[in-house]
């Protein structure tokens, strides 16, 4: 016992108190989570083992599959009235970004088919825009594409991401087979009117979001790191997400855009990202954490170590307005993450 021990003592006290996540599957307690984002140096690597262990046992994914993947296709570009602060479709922004409205059905088709011939099988419908708080002739489409796409192949999990919903619209999307949907909350929500926009309020996304779940559909919803948030700020986000209680969070690293009010922020540390990660899997033992934008951009060479901070999941094949990974450099990434699971 005394080797063990002093193997123990080596680990910083606050991730040790963490181990009791491994233990129960108990969602870390808020103040331990606080306290580990203040971690440095090698402990953040034993915080990242933690995390990898308790995905491992409590998160696994149907027939053993390592990593939930999903791709989106960006159906409406760049008409958006909104003052997101990061986004590139947003009017208020200077951004280049091509602008066209809801794409034709054989365009979705094709970029449905794409995707599926590599092995993906869920697939999200995105559009730019305030939303749908009432069905009118667009999102009328978006319906029939839904079950267009359903029908077309067997085995696909349609999603979408079209902005604020109200209550028959949630119901429309439930009745259509909708496999998840997502709209995120990006920051604090004590902070979303500071650091993202003005011109609606993330009271509104939450509304959503507990239409949606009312309705029985599982919500994807996550957040975007680096838009001027503190860490603190960042443990407030993944325990917001708690009480939503979403069966999908991804998490989004800025990928600064010109023209956009972004476009010089100071990149976050990877050290913070990681504990970032890390700290949501332990305060969601159970959830789909997802690796959006910036995994490739921002990470570059740390982005393996951050597939091995918690998460099980990753969009690939490129993201609204940037361009993304290969879908089959994921598919190879995914296998060789198999081999760091957890031994039976």
């Amino acid at each position: 016992m005394k080797g063990h021990d002093a193997m123990i003592s080596l680990l910083d006290p606050t991730v040790i108190e963490a181990y009791r996540v491994l233990e129960t599957g108990e969602p870390l307690a808020y103040d331990n989570a606080c306290r580990l984002a203040e971690l440095s140096g090698e402990a953040v690597l034993d915080l990242l083992s933690l995390a990898n262990k308790v995905r491992n046992r409590y998160a696994p994914l149907p027939e053993g599959d390592r990593m939930h993947r999903c791709s989106i296709l960006n159906a409406k570009s760049g008409v958006c009235g909104e003052n997101c602060s990061f986004c590139a479709q947003s009017l208020h922004n200077r951004a280049d970004v091509e602008q066209y409205q809801l794409l034709d059905e054989q365009s979705v088709f094709d970029a449905a088919e794409r995707v599926y011939r590599e092995g993906v099988r869920h697939f999200g419908i995105v559009t730019s825009g305030y939303g749908y708080r009432r069905p009118n002739a667009e999102f009328h489409r978006i319906i029939e594409l839904i079950g267009a796409l359903r029908n077309r192949y067997e085995g696909l999990n349609v999603c979408a991401s079209i902005g604020v919903l109200g209550e028959e619209t949630a119901q429309m999307l439930a009745e259509a087979g909708i496999a998840h949907y997502n709209i995120n909350i990006q920051v604090s929500p004590t902070r979303y009117g500071k650091l993202i926009a003005d011109s609606h309020t993330v009271e509104e996304r939450i509304e959503t979001v507990r239409l949606l779940r009312k309705q029985g559909v599982p919500v994807c919803c996550g957040g975007i790191l680096g838009v001027g948030e503190s860490m603190q700020e960042r443990v407030d986000l993944v325990y917001a997400l708690q009480e939503l209680d979403v069966a999908v969070i991804p998490l989004n690293v800025l990928v600064p855009v010109k023209g956009t009010q972004q476009e010089g922020a100071i990149p976050v540390p990877v050290s913070d990202v990681l504990k970032t990660f890390a700290i949501c899997r332990l305060a969601h033992p159970s959830k789909v954490i997802k690796f959006a934008a910036g995994r490739e951009t921002v990470m570059k060479d740390f982005q393996g170590l951050l597939m091995l901070a918690g998460v099980n999941g990753f969009l690939t094949g490129g993201y609204l307005t940037t361009r993304g990974r290969e879908i089959p450099d994921d598919m190879r990434l995914a296998a060789e993450l198999g081999g760091f699971g957890r031994q039976v």
